[in-house]
């Protein structure tokens, strides 16, 4: 197995690892984007204790299975397409350099990488978060039981699905993918600050180093220096979020990104533009700093099972 494979499985776990641990903050993000303008702003506890009163403590996992298996299939796309575009710049450079020696990228060719990567995880991905979307918005929904009794559910995966093509078709599940192609300088900006500030504090810890070892970054390193990545991502990026997610929930009629940044500035303000940010930003960045510790683990672990698995199999042979 390459290193871009592994590091796809890697990051496909890291990424469901991060999600679960910071999903309810997601679903109280996504509500308040949508909100519109008449509808009263509610503080991140309040919003939090106005979906347990009327859903349960369900209601903070809504379409948490869509955005495992999105989460999943998004990461593991992204590291496959960012290792493999990594490994072919270097080849190349190495090949030109006619040297032996490791190379490294530089920063405008991380940020190459990470487009591509971004862009083509964008248009393979955009359905489920469409349906993740829907099932975070949608709220809970009555399901008929014995001796008259209601009970309250989150829609599921499959049912939002159904929803949406009987509703609108099966293009719809494309809907909003214009903005989710211009949010690809969201991970460009995150993997790029990442290994920029890593290569930073890299260099700064080997100089001062006085043994061996002592210039590798530790996991709370990639904790914070992943947190800050994605703070910087998130912030720069926001607004094309909340449209992002009105296009996906359909709570807006807007017929472009565009029109919809324009209609929200003329309707809301610029503060329009950043609703639900607080619990955006803590979850963008707490799940982008367990991702970076997570996915370098697993990335060990695999790595490590699979040395075992061909050293166990080499010793047979013998």
């Amino acid at each position: 197995m390459s290193d871009s494979v592994m590091h796809a499985v890697a990051g496909g776990a890291g990424g469901m690892i991060a999600m679960t641990l910071t999903y309810p903050l997601n679903v109280i993000s996504q509500r308040a984007a949508v909100q519109s303008k008449q509808e009263k702003k509610t503080s991140l506890i309040q919003a939090a204790m106005k979906i347990l009163q009327k859903e349960g403590a369900g209601g903070l996992y809504s379409g948490l299975n869509s955005s495992l298996f999105g989460i999943a299939i998004t990461n593991t796309i992204f590291y496959l397409f960012l290792e493999e575009s990594k490994r072919m710049l270097i080849k190349a450079k190495t090949a030109k350099a006619a040297t032996n020696a490791k190379l490294t990228i530089s920063t405008l060719e991380m940020m190459l990488s990470s487009t591509i990567a971004g862009a083509a995880t964008t248009i393979a991905t955009n359905p489920i978060w469409l349906i993740q979307t829907h099932q975070a918005t949608r709220g809970a929904v009555e399901t008929d039981v014995e001796a008259g009794k209601v009970q309250k559910r989150p829609l599921g995966m499959i049912e939002s699905a159904q929803e949406i093509v009987r509703e609108k078709g099966i293009a719809s599940l494309w809907k909003g993918v214009g903005a989710s192609l211009i949010l690809v300088i969201n991970p460009v900006l995150q993997y790029t600050a990442f290994e920029y500030l890593s290569k930073l504090l890299t260099k700064w810890k080997s100089g001062r180093a006085t043994g061996s070892g002592s210039g590798v970054l530790s996991d709370f390193d990639m904790f914070y220096l992943g947190a800050i990545a994605k703070l910087i991502a998130t912030g720069t990026t926001y607004p094309y979020l909340v449209v992002k997610s009105r296009l996906h929930a359909s709570t807006h009629n807007y017929k472009s990104s565009w029109e919809g940044i324009k209609s929200i500035l003329a309707e809301e303000g610029i503060a329009g533009l950043y609703k639900g940010i607080q619990a955006k930003l803590m979850q963008s960045v707490l799940t982008a700093a367990f991702l970076f510790v997570a996915q370098r683990r697993v990335f060990q672990l695999v790595k490590t099972l699979l040395t075992m698995r061909i050293a166990r199999q080499a010793a047979l042979k013998a």
